[in-house]
């Protein structure tokens, strides 16, 4: 029998839910009064490893692990991801957590804030600062987004171990072709109406990419203006927002087992940042981006004053994927296009979500 495991970061702590012959089975905050913004279910080894991003108030920002499904949780017993000195910086939090290729089993990656990249080999125990990147003569002019200025979209291209794709706010879209040792902007096509410039090299606040199931090249990407796609690994962005009731949005979510399928979550705009006539709706291509449709019922059709941030709307990797998602005002819905159905409510803030199937 198959389980789905489901991690949600909240605001004030981590929640579990585990799925079992069709019943979904939520259990309590574990990691109590920590910000979990970034979680991750590495399924590369015989027993899955589990990661938090957990940000105390007092004792400051870490990552934990689990090896045993969520039962316990441990750290090193010195920092996980820390600056070198000389960086002259300190972490403020970590927003993403990837998992390398299934090529290489001990490889992790984080996306931290401020800007940086932190990679591991040790299976996500202790991470090294990705120099090339910090060092970018770009640096200086990357800014903070309302949500911090930071990288948390962390692409390594899937049948290229030289290449990987990073997005950050402020900054845009950077890409590597040999293994991280140079990076390079990745932005053309991608507009921003607060610079001078409509369409600037770099400097763009992208809120999330992410990459198609059938084609390594192609990449969603929702940025604070505009919905886009690119078939080159983001050599060149093209707009695919037409049929969408808004461009505005955090979230974008690509399938992982169905080619040209992606999910957004529209809002009416960065001024008024609500979903178009208050209701909850999830928004689905089956082709790209060249059309898009309202995937499922059961959402609420009326005075939904919240929303879903960039991290907290994924997917499982079954063969028919199952979708995610949480709000700002603590509710969790699983569903798709057969329909939605809410699966916890009056949580602290979701900040981030990620499921898996497990054997």
């Amino acid at each position: 029998m198959t389980d789905t495991l489901l991690l949600a970061g909240t605001r004030k702590g981590l929640l579990l839910a585990r799925k079992r012959g069709g019943s979904w089975h939520v259990e309590p905050l574990a990691l109590p009064m920590t910000a979990v913004y970034a979680v991750a279910i590495d399924t590369r080894r015989r027993t899955p490893r589990l990661f938090a991003s957990a940000t105390s108030e007092h004792w400051g920002p870490t990552i934990l692990h689990s090896d045993d499904l969520g039962a316990s949780w441990s750290e090193p017993d010195h920092a996980p991801v820390a600056f070198p000195k000389d960086a002259d910086t300190a972490l403020a939090r970590t927003w993403q957590i990837q998992p390398g290729r299934p090529s290489e089993p001990d490889v992790v990656y984080a996306g931290v804030e401020p800007s940086g990249l932190f990679r591991s080999e040790d299976g996500g125990l202790t991470y090294e600062l990705v120099r090339p990147l910090w060092d970018h003569p770009h640096r200086a002019d990357w800014t903070p987004g309302a949500g911090g200025m930071a990288v948390h979209t962390i692409l390594p291209h899937p049948a290229d171990q030289a290449r990987m794709l990073v997005a950050m706010s402020t900054g845009g879209v950077y890409r590597t072709f040999d293994g991280g040792a140079s990076w390079s902007p990745a932005n053309t096509g991608i507009k921003t109406t607060f610079l001078p410039e409509l369409y600037p090299e770099y400097g763009q606040c992208v809120h999330k990419a992410a990459q198609d199931a059938g084609d390594g090249d192609r990449l969603y990407l929702q940025n604070h203006n505009g919905v886009y796609r690119s078939d080159d690994w983001g050599g060149t962005w093209i707009s695919i927002a037409d049929g969408l009731p808004a461009e505005f949005g955090f979230p974008v979510v690509a399938d992982p087992r169905r080619p040209g399928h992606a999910y957004v979550f529209p809002l009416v705009s960065d001024g008024f940042r609500f979903a178009p006539d208050y209701r909850c709706r999830v928004y689905g291509t089956a082709d790209a981006g060249k059309s898009w449709s309202e995937i499922g019922g059961g959402l609420p059709t009326s005075g939904f004053y919240t929303t879903v941030m960039r991290d907290a709307f994924t997917t499982d990797d079954a063969d028919r994927a199952g979708l995610y998602f949480g709000t700002r005002s603590g509710d969790l819905y699983a569903g798709g296009a057969e329909g939605w159905k809410q699966m916890a409510a009056n949580l602290p803030d979701v900040l981030s979500v990620r499921a898996a199937v497990l054997e």
